[in-house]
């Protein structure tokens, strides 16, 4: 639409005679994307983007579409008639569009009161059921095309796994990812996701490759390793890491938002291969194992041309390490093609998502890189993204930071931070967190109904300000934050933070009851709130004494676990976490270089310090 309408001299002249154009970066202006998607789905019942919005001078849209061709085709009105209709309206009829805008704004804001439903197991046990039914059984995934990766449903799934036992969420799982990863969405030469499968096989991506679903495959794939020990999970999620690192990470420590799916204008091409070019590379003999193996034929597998992929192979994953060599091979010679277009804007939420997916990689695969990277990005955007009063800021290029952060801003970050504590034991994160979680209560919280709206009292007043919790292609600011609240409570024995999490899914829970595979993070919430958790404080006077026990933490996969390290002196762990004051004194008062406190159900157990008892007890 771009190209065909506003790139265009007619199309122009009509919008700068009648209309004034706004065009709005909807990674940069959530707020206003989602206000206004909202109108689109109310009026049209559906949305999408590009979203096509013509509204009163005070913000009050009375138009809502998607995609329009300039000019009307096969039954579809055209933008330039579009315009005419609503231009002649606003001349001759004024007060209906006027009157329409009004009507439904009030029916919007209506739309956001929800009543409350109680939520328990029920709904966790219906979301199953739901899933299992969309699952497909052929390919993995949910529903039919395009299929998108959506990883937080399938965290929901292990967690779920984990607490019931259920086989067939642990089965539905291995088989999206393993078809996922088999499939032409990954990037099988340079590794990394693409956004979405336009087919039902993911054999043919929408090649744009997006930060934030690199870091929650790159967590989901972290996770599946945890929970079944399979070493190709582990591989995966390294190779989507050191992508990041190689192409997606500022020299200044943050990480890019995106890379287009277009080069030389056309979608993919940077991607594509032809059989006679690999076997120029690799050599005949080399060249036909290759492509025998990655599926790379003559007559191509996408407009004539091959997308790598492993989709009908049902060798062993072992097998591709064969190939290494000869895809590095190949690798270095795309190198010389010409790129997409990167977008190198760095997101404050996308960049805490990978903050996560680097912390949680860093202790599961034991590689000091991912946690260095997850402590460099922390480094830049406290130094870059944050106002001298404190105010964390959603945006940052070229050296310019700007735009007030978002809900998701800080959930997404205090998320980060949480897996950084856990991964490193450093109490500043801790300390950042939840000086981050009282900035979100202030600037956030609806007082009057629950929930923390999408942004801040101090931000820019729009029409409405919306609150959601519905997980699109990443999870909503809302359900982070009920799992931030409750990893925090359990961290620091602060109940009140578990009390606002339970505020949080009381005010969605119609919503959340109605259609629950829509919300797996709040869902996510729900499974730990109701599960029987661990809490695990080691004392400690040697960090080398100390890391076997945390090491047994993170050799498995324990959703609904937190853990605290408290090294002699550290009077910021205890300043942030009061309740191990009592368990210092002890140890204190012991002979012990080590000592390990389980805690479960509220109540703990006697501390141990002999690794076989800590074993048997955390087991």
């Amino acid at each position: 639409m771009e190209r065909e309408s506003f790139e265009d001299n007619e199309v122009a002249e009509v919008l700068n005679e009648s209309f004034i154009s706004i065009k709005v970066d909807r990674e940069e202006r959530p707020d206003i994307d989602t206000i206004y998607m909202n109108v689109c789905q109310t009026l049209t019942g559906s949305g999408g983007w590009p979203l096509t919005i013509i509204m009163t001078p005070d913000q009050k849209p009375f138009f809502a579409g998607t995609y329009y061709p300039k000019n009307d085709k096969m039954g579809l009105q055209g933008l330039l008639s579009i315009l005419e209709a609503v231009k002649k309206g606003w001349s001759n009829n004024r007060e209906v569009l006027l009157n329409s805008g009004e009507t439904i704004m009030e029916y919007v804001s209506q739309e956001q009161k929800q009543g409350y439903v109680g939520l328990s197991d029920k709904t966790l046990h219906e979301a199953f059921n739901l899933y299992s039914r969309y699952f497909d059984p052929v390919f993995g995934g949910f529903g039919h095309a395009p299929k998108f990766p959506t990883p937080h449903n399938l965290m929901f799934l292990l967690r779920y796994w984990k607490k019931t036992g259920e086989p067939k969420a642990l089965e539905i799982v291995e088989k999206t990812l393993d078809s996922m990863y088999r499939g032409g969405i990954y990037d099988h030469i340079g590794f990394g996701f693409c956004r979405y499968s336009t087919d039902r096989r993911w054999l043919v991506p929408h090649f744009e490759k997006m930060l934030y679903d690199n870091a929650l495959l790159a967590i989901t794939y972290s996770e599946a390793y945890l929970a079944t020990k399979k070493e190709e999970y582990a591989h995966i999620a390294r190779d989507i890491l050191d992508y990041i690192l190689r192409d997606m990470t500022s020299s200044e420590g943050g990480f890019y938002s995106a890379e287009d799916a277009d080069s030389e204008g056309v979608e993919g091409k940077f991607y594509l291969w032809d059989y006679d070019e690999v076997e120029a590379v690799l050599g005949q003999e080399e060249g036909g194992a290759f492509s025998s193996f990655y599926n790379i034929t003559h007559k191509g597998n996408f407009e004539g041309r091959n997308i790598p992929n492993l989709i009908n192979n049902h060798l062993p994953y072992e097998h591709i390490d064969r190939f290494n060599s000869s895809r590095m091979k190949l690798f270095n010679h795309r190198e010389g093609r010409i790129h997409p277009f990167k977008d190198d804007k760095i997101l404050t939420s996308w960049n805490g998502l990978m903050i996560s997916a680097m912390a949680l990689a860093g202790r599961t695969l034991q590689d000091n890189r991912y946690t260095n990277t997850a402590i460099n990005s922390v480094r830049f955007i406290f130094e870059n993204l944050l106002r001298d009063d404190g105010r964390l800021l959603a945006r940052y290029r070229e050296g310019e930071a700007g735009i007030i952060a978002y809900l998701e801003d800080y959930a997404f970050l205090i998320q980060g931070l949480i897996d950084l504590y856990e991964t490193t034991y450093d109490s500043q994160y801790l300390k950042k967190a939840l000086d981050l979680s009282e900035d979100v209560i202030q600037l956030f919280w609806d007082d009057e109904n629950g929930g923390f709206y999408l942004y801040g009292s101090d931000g820019e007043q729009l029409i409405t300000r919306p609150k959601e919790i519905y997980d699109g292609a990443i999870p909503s600011g809302n359900s982070v934050m009920a799992l931030n609240f409750i990893r925090l409570g359990r961290i620091t024995g602060k109940f009140e933070f578990e009390e606002r999490a339970d505020k949080i899914l009381q005010c969605f829970s119609s919503s959340i009851a109605s259609h629950p595979i829509a919300y797996a993070y709040s869902l996510m919430a729900l499974l730990y709130g109701s599960s029987e958790s661990q809490e695990i404080v080691i004392l400690s006077k040697k960090e080398e004494e100390a890391k076997p026990f945390i090491d047994i933490i993170n050799s498995d996969f324990r959703p609904f676990t937190v853990s605290l390290l408290y090294m002699t002196g550290d009077e910021e762990l205890l300043e942030n976490a009061p309740f191990i004051e009592s368990y210092i004194k002890s140890y204190q008062a012991s002979d012990e270089n080590t000592l390990a406190y389980i805690c479960e159900k509220g109540a703990c157990k006697a501390p141990v310090s002999n690794y076989n008892d800590y074993k048997a007890l955390i087991k």
